[in-house]
């Protein structure tokens, strides 16, 4: 939908009364008044059988939301959230009818509206953005994304990149955000990682960092979520080791798989997204930290994973650089399980900046909030993991079982 003047004209009322609510606010903050979350969510997320008030799927929860990344991991939970509360949302694809239409049973009818957009075709995008709300950006990537070119030299073909990590990663964010200032959208919300960080040895944690700090530079008011690894069904951390099971009898574990991660379920992300999402105002300029309950090492949770599947590969204590090699080789798969990037990803820990304990007893002005902040409590990865991994098991769970033969 194209920005027309009377939308700008509403834009413009709103901005105003939105600055007004954020004085109070800051006035609110100087006072030493306590600054509740929890007590205020939710207003329409999750709503429960006989209650009062907005919610559900087939309700108007009168908010217009924009959703960049929506076929991504994270994505289709945010997706299914927003519709499960009756949000209108305006859903960005790269791809054709069948890159999204898992996603359709997500809205009730008529309540999502799927537009294509190239990412460097700027008015697709602010298209998408126009009528908005809230704009959501999930748009991430770990791989340089490649395809075969004919070349007049031996061999006569040629990869070559078609979209790379960092303008995935910094680029789209910041034309994002540069529109979101452009169309005078109320709030951004922007999906980071715990992992940002501009003097990592990883490529992808560095350009994570910069896609933040383009963010905040073209649209100080942004929320920032940085979430640490994400499990789940579809996630690539616990289905990577037992696909590597499958294919190779041995796993080699970077540099003694030391380093240390505090995976997050990602419906707890995408649910703390979605309590954002309800009240956006009270996060304008915040960052919200969404980690696990329990950190563990990668030779941990690769142990973890085969304890489930009963795989029986050979661990191997191998160094990052020689783990290279192979990742050199994989990294051109069209979904790649390793590359050299995430070689190097795992030679440093994956953990969230303070531990728990500091998180709660930081002072109300400029608290970095956390998912208890928002009364999502973190999943242990227990509960999870055996639900989408059982399924590497030879002859699955029934084996186990007496009366199915």
């Amino acid at each position: 939908m194209k920005a027309t003047p009377t939308t700008m004209a509403l834009r413009t009322l709103k901005s105003l009364n939105k600055h007004h609510k954020s004085l109070l606010l800051s006035q609110q903050q100087r006072r030493g008044a306590p600054f509740s979350t929890t007590v205020d969510l939710p207003r329409i997320t999750e709503r429960r059988p006989n209650e009062s008030g907005r919610g559900g799927r087939a309700s108007d929860a009168g908010v217009k939301v924009a959703l960049f990344g929506a076929t991504g991991f994270l994505g289709r939970y945010v997706s299914s959230g927003l519709g499960s509360n009756g949000t209108l949302t305006y859903i960005g694809t790269r791809g054709d009818e069948f890159a999204y239409r898992h996603l359709r049973p997500h809205h009730e009818l008529g309540r999502a509206k799927f537009s294509y957009y190239s990412s460097r075709d700027k008015q697709s995008m602010a298209d998408i953005i126009a009528d908005a709300d809230i704009v959501i950006n999930l748009i991430g990537k770990y791989y340089d994304t490649k395809a075969l070119e004919n070349v007049d030299k031996f061999p006569f073909l040629n990869y070559k990149v078609s979209t790379s990590v960092w303008e995935a990663n910094v680029d789209v964010p910041k034309t994002i955000a540069e529109l979101c200032t452009e169309m005078q959208v109320d709030n951004l919300i922007h999906v980071s990682s715990a992992a940002a960080n501009a003097d990592s040895s990883s490529e992808w944690a560095r350009s994570k960092a910069e896609g933040e700090k383009e963010v905040l530079k073209a649209y100080p008011w942004a929320t920032i979520v940085r979430p640490t690894q994400m499990f789940g069904h579809e996630d690539k951390l616990l289905n990577t080791f037992a696909r590597m099971a499958e294919r190779f009898p041995v796993i080699p574990l970077v540099d003694g798989g030391h380093a240390l991660t505090q995976p997050v379920y990602v419906d707890d992300v995408a649910r703390t997204i979605n309590r954002i999402v309800d009240d956006p105002e009270m996060f304008e300029g915040r960052r919200v930290d969404c980690f696990g309950p329990q950190d563990y090492s990668y030779a941990e949770l690769a142990k973890f994973v085969y304890d489930i599947t009963e795989q029986e590969p050979t661990l191997a204590d191998v160094p990052a650089e020689v783990v290279k090699y192979g990742a050199k080789v994989l990294q051109y798969e069209g979904n790649p399980m390793m590359t050299p990037d995430m070689v190097d990803l795992q030679t440093e820990d994956y953990l969230p900046e303070m531990t728990a304990e500091k998180y709660a007893a930081q002072k109300q002005l400029g608290k970095v909030f956390t998912m208890k902040d928002l009364g999502v409590e973190a999943t242990p990865i227990e509960k999870i993991a055996f639900k989408y991994l059982y399924r590497f098991r030879k002859g699955g769970h029934f084996i186990h079982a007496e009366g199915y033969h």
